[in-house]
Formats: structure tokens, sequence, C-alpha cells
């Protein structure tokens, strides 16, 4: 059985700061509560196909896709040493162990498996954006806390694939001007989405996309779209829209729609499509 996949995972894991870095966790608050939003609803997925929704959200699912599956047994015990050491709370641990196991799965059983997204790209993805996670009443990332929802809201949530750090770093980037989309603050404010449609631009491929955000107490207005130079810079479209200065019309969209024309975006102007 290999044992590429497995070790590749669990080296990820060990390039992740779990406790030490706030600021980088906070940072990234938007993108990490879009990965984990994912991540409930692939697991509400994957825990309906195997007839476990009681063990939904933070579960192992190669305990159930294969029950006689076994990892190797160097592997298991570098993972498990790491685990004890390095990632304190147990459901957390129960999803790294997961993560590595279904690598392990992918690699070497012949089980068949249902086509299914991976279950657990998106958290490995905010794991290297900030740490783990606790949970009580809410889930928290240390930065933001989100609320868990129910099995089937989470089942029939709207998909986030899994983008490029690029994308996730474009969302969490903070006011134009700052150090560009990656590597910013994070996006602060409360925000909205909107696409510029048209004639020969449906919502599904926008002029363009912009946000409002709404900044502290007073709801300071930050309006920003996002630019061929592939960050977000100052702009007047909804203003003058407001003013009646504008014939470009727009329509509201989701966090996920955005990140999908960010992505979309960086791919052809990088000419990587």
């Amino acid at each position: 059985m290999g044992t590429e996949l497995p070790r590749a995972v669990l080296e990820r894991l060990r390039s992740v700061d779990w406790y030490g870095d706030w600021d980088l966790a906070d940072s990234h608050s938007r993108s990490r509560a879009l990965l984990m939003r994912e991540y409930l609803r692939r697991a509400a997925l994957w825990a309906q196909a195997y007839g476990v929704r009681e063990e939904w959200p933070f579960f192992d699912v190669t305990e159930f896709v294969d029950p006689a599956f076994r990892l190797d047994p160097e592997v298991e015990s570098e993972l498990e040493d790491y685990l004890a050491h390095n990632v304190g709370t147990p459901s957390t641990a129960r999803t790294c162990r997961g993560a590595v196991r279904w690598a392990a799965l992918r690699a070497g059983s012949k089980a068949a498996l249902p086509e299914l997204p991976d279950p657990y790209e998106p958290l490995l993805l905010m794991y290297g954006r900030g740490g783990g996670y606790s949970i009580e009443e809410f889930i928290d990332l240390y930065g933001v806390m989100i609320p868990y929802g129910n099995f089937e809201s989470n089942l029939n949530a709207e998909p986030f694939p899994t983008p490029a750090p690029s994308t996730l770093d474009a969302l969490d980037a903070g006011a134009a001007g700052a150090a560009g989309a990656a590597g910013a603050a994070g996006a602060a404010g409360r925000i909205t989405y909107y696409a510029k449609v048209g004639e020969g631009y449906p919502r599904s491929s926008p002029r363009g996309i912009l946000r409002r955000r709404l900044v502290g107490r007073e709801a300071e207005t930050h309006d920003e779209a996002f630019t061929r130079s592939l960050r977000w810079e100052p702009t007047e479209y909804l203003r003058l829209y407001e003013l009646g200065h504008n014939d470009v019309d727009h329509v509201r969209i989701s966090e996920r729609e955005a990140a999908a024309f960010i992505e979309s975006t960086v791919k052809r102007l990088s000419g990587s499509c």
C-alpha cells in the first residue's frame, strides 16, 4: 500500500501553526469561514451517502467507507504522535486523522467510492490559513464564529469548490491600497457583493464584480471593484448608479459567486486556463 499521499497530508498538517498566530487566523477569517461551511456541506453529503447522519459533522469518513481499512503502521504511529503533541481539541484531531486516512484509502483501497467531492480538502486549506477551531454553541475559528446550521441546511447549501490560494487571499484582502490581494489585512466590515450584468453578460459571467463594505458603528461605506490588476480598488460605480448616472446594471451575488469570478479572472489573465 502506498504511503506517499497520506504522508503528503501529514506534512501539510505539520506545517500548520495551530495556536501561535492569531493575527493570521483573523486576517483570513472570511476565507476560513467559507472553507468551514464547505466542509460542513461535504461532510453532510458523505454522512448521507453512508447513512450516518448522527456522526456529522466532524467524523472519519474512511471508517464508514471501508470499516476494515488500516493505515500503514509507520504512518499511523507518526500521525498519532504528532496529534498528541500538537492538536489539542479532540474534534480537530479526529478530522486530521480522517484526512490522512482518507488519503491512504484513496491511494490503496479498492473500495468503490461515490462521486462526491473530497471531504477534507476544505479543512486542510482552512488549517493552513490560521490553524484549527473549537466547538461549543458555535464553531469558533479564532477570528470569527459561525453557526452549525442543521444537517439539511448544510446538505443543500450552495457549493464552494475549493479555489486557489490567490482567490482566497482576494476574498480576505482588506482596504484597497494595502499590500494587495495577497498578504493584505483581513477584509473588514459587513460585505455585500454585486455583479455587473447586461446584454451578453449574465450573472454567471458578468462584466465584473464589486463589493460594498460597511465598516464600524457608523457604517462607513467603502466601495471596491475587483480589477484587472487582480486586487480590490476604489470605485464610484454604486454611488453613481444610486444617483442615476450609470446605465450598467448590477445584481447582488453570494460570496461563493464572487469567488468563482475571481478564480476565473485570475486564470484568464495569468494565462493558466
